[in-house]
């Protein structure tokens, strides 16, 4: 706590930059420099362990993964579409067999999709947004609702069912915070319907594919693609990051083999490579190495197939793959600074700085609802949850082993709040990868989804006082 009061600033300004100036990009770069400037006073002091700060993102193999498997399923989807496959899937899917005809069908898959990919939050982003986007399109499922629906089932689901390497995490914050080894397995799974928060999110997000209970800025952008077939607001255009609809090539016609192979193969790749480095367990297997051979196999896929069909020369297919990187760029250089922001606001302390503060508000039966209410403005501050976790185990859990509260309750709260940050900030990579996928302007995404999630909230601080008192 070295920093004090001045480890708050930068993550504070860069949140509310971000939602004043709506670009997040501006508001990462800001904050970077300030966190800078603090951690090594004067400008060109400040500046070089802003410039090697953002260098040494690319140190971490997992964020170099993630940044390159962007790029590279950017290139994979723009090929899908200029080849026709787009076009060749929705004509199926919506027309020729009426497997989704409503908006409602369109959510539910969306939905589904997000449930079926529970072994990592990021993986979960890319993959249910990039299979349900044409679909949610052709049906005018608005992108702030689609991102809505990957978003909430990421990381949100992927905590209440951690059959991978969250579960190896999870039951590491539990030990660091003091629960016996052979009892932190037990622990985790009694926590897990103690996780308001999560459950909350999951089921309205399932709730809200078939009922009409949309509110609120996400009841307006609904209403604004069914009515005028916008699906952005018009307003975000100039801002989107993410990648519009490419034309189909002249020489190619609607094939939905030319969707289903490169998809097909990134997911049966992706699964293959987690059975082996798992060896044979695919919920231990090596989430980021499976993203990366997944990603390069699907673009390779698609790109043979454009050559075998005659849509693209090599010279041309080269220039296409670069087009569809490019069409991600933006989206991969506003994660690599929230990448660099991470690391910052940790050597700053900020995480310990805040719970000490709120710790002195403590009661026995008030543990897990201020746990919950720390751990949340922790995430949001910071766009980590894995960090959040981290810090609020070390801190929490030992108080409730003291204090006699509810491990499990208390423990919940601390899983349940550390994902509200990365469900709500502008800064969570989970946020960025949602968008990018799905179409939708992150401050858009922001803005429609904040009053649901400030809503799961709300109610679970009354279940975790309500619980405080009970158990």
């Amino acid at each position: 706590m070295k920093y004090g009061f001045l480890s708050v600033i930068p993550p504070l300004l860069t949140i509310i930059i971000a939602l004043v100036s709506r670009n997040v990009f501006v508001a990462l770069l800001i904050g970077i420099l300030l966190a800078s400037l603090i951690l090594s006073p004067g400008i060109f002091a400040g500046l070089n362990t802003a410039f090697y700060s953002v260098v040494g993102t690319f140190s971490s193999k997992g964020n170099t993964i993630v940044i390159m498997s962007l790029l590279l399923i950017g290139a994979m989807l723009y090929l899908i579409e200029r080849s026709g496959g787009i076009e060749g899937f929705v004509d199926i899917m919506v027309r020729k067999k009426s497997i989704i005809h409503s908006k409602k069908a369109a959510a539910f898959f969306t939905w589904l999709l997000g449930i079926v990919i529970f072994t990592s939050g990021s993986l979960s982003c890319m993959v249910t947004g990039s299979i349900a986007r044409p679909l949610n399109d052709s049906m005018k499922l608005s992108h702030e609702k689609a991102a809505f629906l990957v978003h909430t089932t990421s990381t949100p689901w992927c905590v209440l069912l951690p059959l991978s390497g969250w579960l190896g995490a999870m039951t590491g914050y539990l030990t660091s915070g003091g629960v016996p080894e052979d009892q932190a397995i037990t622990v985790l799974m009694q926590s897990i319907p103690l996780n308001f928060y999560c459950i909350i999110a999951v089921v309205f997000a399932f709730v809200s594919c078939f009922a009409s209970v949309d509110f609120g800025p996400m009841k307006k952008a609904e209403l604004r693609a069914e009515t005028t077939g916008e699906l952005d607001d018009p307003a975000s255009r100039a801002n989107d990051a993410g990648m519009d609809a490419a034309a189909v090539a002249e020489t190619a016609r609607p094939r939905i083999i030319n969707m289903i192979v490169p998809i097909v193969v990134m997911i049966v790749t992706i699964l293959a490579v987690l059975i082996v480095t798992g060896k044979g367990n695919p919920t231990k297997g090596a989430g980021m190495q499976s993203l990366l051979w997944g990603s390069v196999l699907s673009v390779t896929s698609i790109a043979v197939m454009c050559l075998v069909e005659k849509v693209f020369t090599l010279q041309q297919l080269t220039s296409e793959i670069l087009k569809g990187m490019c069409g991600m760029f933006g989206i991969a250089l506003i994660l690599c600074l929230a990448f660099t922001m991470g690391p910052l606001v940790k050597k700053l302390g900020t995480g310990a700085y805040l719970s000490s503060v709120f710790m002195q508000f403590l009661t026995p039966a008030l543990l897990p609802m201020l746990t919950f209410i720390i751990a949340m403005i922790l995430s949001f501050a910071t766009g980590t949850s894995m960090g959040t976790m981290a810090i609020m185990a070390v801190i929490a859990l030992p108080m409730a082993l003291q204090m006699g509260v509810s491990v499990p309750l208390t423990a919940g709260a601390l899983f349940g709040g550390s994902i509200f940050g990365d469900h709500a900030s502008p800064i969570s990579d989970t946020t960025i990868m949602s968008c990018a996928t799905s179409g939708c302007n992150i401050m858009d995404h922001i803005k429609t989804q904040m009053p649901y999630v400030l809503g799961f909230a709300a109610v679970s601080i009354v279940l975790y006082v309500v619980c405080g008192f009970v158990m």
